[in-house]
């Protein structure tokens, strides 16, 4: 069994191998959160543009088939870093996973509520009775339930619904009334393409405290890793190169095997994607994330009382 048939049974697809330089560069493994899109742009920048290879890094980028996979595989050091979600990780370390937050992707969040918008739901009350579809398990609770709330309404007023992945469709074939989880870059654009405009409700804006959409995760034991630093500051030199070069970027995100991403859907959420990087990837900021976890512990969402800080967000230290 050849290494691609090995990454294959693991629910995994490698999408970019760069080859090594002469003078061997340190090998990382980045698992993705799922399949290549323009939130991912930093990496394939750093990446293409030979910002980790200037980092002395070999980064090999790899797609999940499962998005719930990359926590553990790092957790079980089967990955160096995988790109996570903020609101999961406090989750997911009072769970057991040793995990700990070393930067941040997208610095905004990103999920919503969407409803169409010449559809019977104006208001998160007009909720009442209607069904809410979901794709991935273990949040979606936790999301409608907040924010239905803030307009009188409980959990029991509404009925979840397991649609997978097919979150639009299921919107549009009327399957659910409203969809939790959709991306505002994404699904809300691919609503507008189909000629059927969605209703945006934030969670920000209902309930929720801020927090970053996509982070990145590494384990525990190798938070003070110095490549970690490299890795990281590779990613903020190559956000900066996107924020001053964003066209000539798109070119290099829809070069070779993603030029099948050249299109209306992509394009778009390129454009409305660009302003959520953080230009300092690696800063961490306490007080959100602190914040968010108070949150959660006072939803009874965490078994083991709030952690502290560090245990699972740090600031790479400086590389050497």
């Amino acid at each position: 069994m050849n290494r691609r048939d090995l990454l294959l049974t693991a629910g995994l697809l490698p999408l970019a191998t760069p080859a090594l330089a002469q003078n061997a560069r340190t090998p990382l493994t980045l698992l993705l959160d799922w399949f290549i899109n323009p939130d991912h742009a930093p990496v394939i920048v750093a990446n293409e543009g030979k910002f980790f290879e200037a980092a002395g890094l070999d980064v090999r980028i790899i797609a999940p088939a499962n998005p719930a996979d990359p926590p553990k595989l790092v957790a079980a050091k089967q990955g160096d870093i995988a790109v996570n979600y903020q609101k999961n990780l406090p989750l997911q370390v009072d769970q057991g996973l040793p995990l700990v937050r070393i930067g941040t992707l997208v610095s905004t969040p990103l999920s919503t509520l969407t409803v169409l918008r010449d559809g019977p739901v104006k208001t998160l009350a007009d909720l009442r009775g209607k069904k809410i579809g979901y794709s991935v398990p273990g949040f979606e609770e936790i999301y409608v339930g907040t924010m239905i709330e803030t307009a009188g309404l409980k959990l029991t007023d509404v009925t979840l619904i397991n649609v997978n992945f097919g979150l639009s469709t299921a919107l549009l074939s009327g399957r659910v009334d409203a969809i939790i989880g959709g991306f505002r870059n994404f699904e809300l654009n691919q609503l507008d393409i189909e000629g059927k405009p969605g209703r945006a409700f934030y969670p920000e804006q209902h309930g929720f405290p801020a927090y970053d959409e996509l982070i990145y995760c590494a384990h525990k034991d190798r938070a003070a890793d110095p490549v970690m630093r490299r890795f990281i500051d590779a990613i903020e030199a190559a956000t900066a190169h996107l924020a001053n070069n964003p066209d000539a970027c798109w070119e290099l995100f829809i070069a070779g095997p993603r030029r099948e991403l050249n299109n209306e859907l992509n394009r778009r959420a390129w454009r409305d994607t660009l302003g959520r990087f953080p230009h300092s990837p690696g800063a961490l900021d306490h007080n959100r994330y602190e914040r968010f976890t108070r949150f959660l512990a006072a939803r009874g969402k965490l078994r083991n009382g709030v952690p502290a800080l560090a245990s699972y967000a740090v600031e790479p230290p400086p590389a050497r």
